[in-house]
């Protein structure tokens, strides 16, 4: 489920598993003295079925090494969100500063083999932030390309792709 910032994409993504159990991973990193990333944490949990199970994944392998594990019987994975997982990455490599790249490609190459070899439901949430402008700044810029780079490779191993507009899923395979 891709989509853009506000569209609509978690709670849609949120909407297509009607199992009561359902293993819900949460990538974002919580930020000390950000109140406001703090709140949409808060929104996000408080849109949760109580009989979903919360797992925080912030470090880049924890992901992987979740999918992986996975059997055929267990309940639905619902990991929201691949691009706050990329950001985790990107942290963790100083890629802000010039730095990691092996790091990040082995990460990328990680994830892309753990949802393939998934074997249980899995819908995975990400940004789209490339139908815009070019972002003004190195960060912005290294952001958006890695994130492009890991929704294409994604997008190749996954049975169905949507992109959400405005609230309204398209379907893209």
């Amino acid at each position: 489920m891709l989509g853009g910032a506000r569209s609509g994409k978690s709670a849609h993504a949120e909407g297509l598993l009607t199992d009561a159990a359902v293993t819900y991973v949460a990538t974002a990193r919580r930020y000390p003295g950000d109140p406001d990333w703090d709140a949409r944490i808060a929104l996000h949990v408080a849109r949760r079925p109580s009989t979903w199970h919360t797992v925080e994944a912030p470090a880049p392998a924890d992901l992987p090494a979740l999918l992986t594990a996975t059997q055929h019987d267990d309940p639905p994975i619902l990991v929201d969100d691949l691009s706050t997982w990329l950001v985790g990455v990107l942290d963790d490599a100083d890629a802000w500063e010039g730095h990691g790249a092996d790091m990040i490609e082995h990460n990328v190459d990680e994830l892309v083999r753990s949802v393939a070899m998934c074997r249980t439901r899995l819908v995975l949430v990400t940004a789209e932030v490339g139908l815009g402008v070019v972002p003004s700044t190195r960060s912005g810029r290294l952001f958006r390309d890695h994130l492009g780079a890991l929704n294409a490779r994604i997008a190749e191993v996954c049975d169905e792709v949507m992109l959400l507009v405005a609230g309204i899923p398209l379907r893209l395979r």
